[in-house]
């Protein structure tokens, strides 16, 4: 039952039984959700609404969040700003668009050649890394937590093979975050925009290639339309984090009870998020195969070497950053990073190494 449904039926039995209709209406908190992304956009559109409806179940119906896409209430770059001011409660993007707030922010999103989806949030939850979140966003008036994640994402949609790192000199290329610098260190001509615009982009040829997540999303938003070579691995975001930051002062508002109902809702959905990507990228890449004749292909060793070596560059440079915060986060990462990457030699990876030996199984 919708819980205005309940209110009507509780005032109707009120009356019936000549007790008065409990005083709830008057203690519930409407919530403004704004967004990064188009209403139900497959991926994160879909993700945002799901944490929206969360939040209003496990409060209760305490706090009805209502969910504005980008561009409905502000721009999609903007949903940042607009919490922190106080214009919306709440937020649904990811931390990669925020580097221009603290260059600090963007290892809480994703890293080039850095931690897998259970990686990051392991850091965060087992190894100091929300603490530190926690931290560099009071410092905007905002709560954050991580509450989804795409998995690997892809090194994107090309309209030219890539056959060695003289190809990527000059190429106009749609990324973000810190595989944004890691791009530019290989003189590509590297830019920021949204999905939508980057399809057009691609179409009219003001782009040559672009990243945006992976087969799911990317499939809906027709990028196999403009650019037919689709190239793995994306490592410049071995998985990329979503996250919801609540306004500081309307959390602190909330009594306990509330506040861990939203630290519920994020918390989660972080699985289901990921693996509803996981689950739906495979779905789709069979089909951009199959049914539009997309050309999936590996980047070149050297290629892929070669942005390593740029990524490592990128970190150095934060390790120096003047902002000591941003210091200790990067180095809170790479602890977590080299402990984490030693033990999967033997455990994830081997287990991936083995599955794909040849032989026979269930045949």
């Amino acid at each position: 039952m919708k819980r205005r449904d309940f209110l009507k039926t509780a005032g109707v039995a009120g009356v019936a039984t000549g007790l008065a209709a409990p005083a709830i209406a008057q203690d519930v908190r409407r919530w403004k959700m704004v967004t990064a992304w188009p209403k139900n956009l497959p991926g994160p559109g879909v993700a945002a609404q799901m944490l929206a409806d969360r939040i209003t179940a496990l409060s209760g119906g305490r706090i009805e969040v209502e969910l504005y896409a980008a561009g409905e209430l502000v721009p999609g770059n903007g949903v940042f700003d607009a919490v922190s001011e106080g214009t919306a409660e709440l937020y649904h993007a990811v931390p990669s668009y925020w580097g221009s707030k603290s260059r600090g922010i963007l290892l809480f999103g994703s890293q080039p050649f850095g931690l897998r989806a259970d990686e990051q949030l392991g850091w965060l939850i087992h190894a100091g890394g929300q603490e530190l979140y926690d931290e560099m966003y009071a410092r905007f008036g905002l709560k954050p937590f991580l509450c989804g994640n795409s998995g690997p994402q892809w090194q994107g949609w090309f309209r030219e093979e890539i056959n060695s790192v003289d190809d990527l000199r000059g190429l106009r290329f749609r990324t973000t975050g810190l595989a944004s610098e890691m791009c530019s260190k290989l003189g590509m001509a590297v830019q920021a925009m949204g999905g939508g615009d980057m399809f057009q982009a691609l179409q009219s040829g003001a782009l040559d290639a672009g990243e945006f997540i992976g087969p799911w999303t990317d499939s809906a938003l027709g990028f196999y339309q403009v650019a037919k070579n689709y190239y793995w691995p994306g490592v410049g975001e071995p998985s990329s984090a979503e996250e919801c930051a609540v306004n500081m002062q309307a959390y602190e508002d909330l009594p306990e009870d509330l506040q861990q109902a939203v630290a519920y809702a994020c918390q989660s959905l972080y699985n289901p998020v990921w693996t509803e990507y996981s689950t739906k990228h495979a779905q789709a890449l069979q089909q951009l195969v199959a049914e539009q004749d997309v050309q999936v292909r590996q980047l070149p060793e050297d290629v892929t070497v070669a942005m390593g070596n740029a990524a490592g560059e990128v970190i150095a440079e934060l390790r120096e950053d003047d902002d000591e915060l941003v210091q200790r986060i990067v180095e809170s990462f790479l602890e977590y990073r080299e402990s984490i990457a030693e033990y999967m030699v033997y455990a994830d990876n081997g287990q991936m190494n083995a599955r794909a030996l040849d032989y026979n199984y269930g045949g």
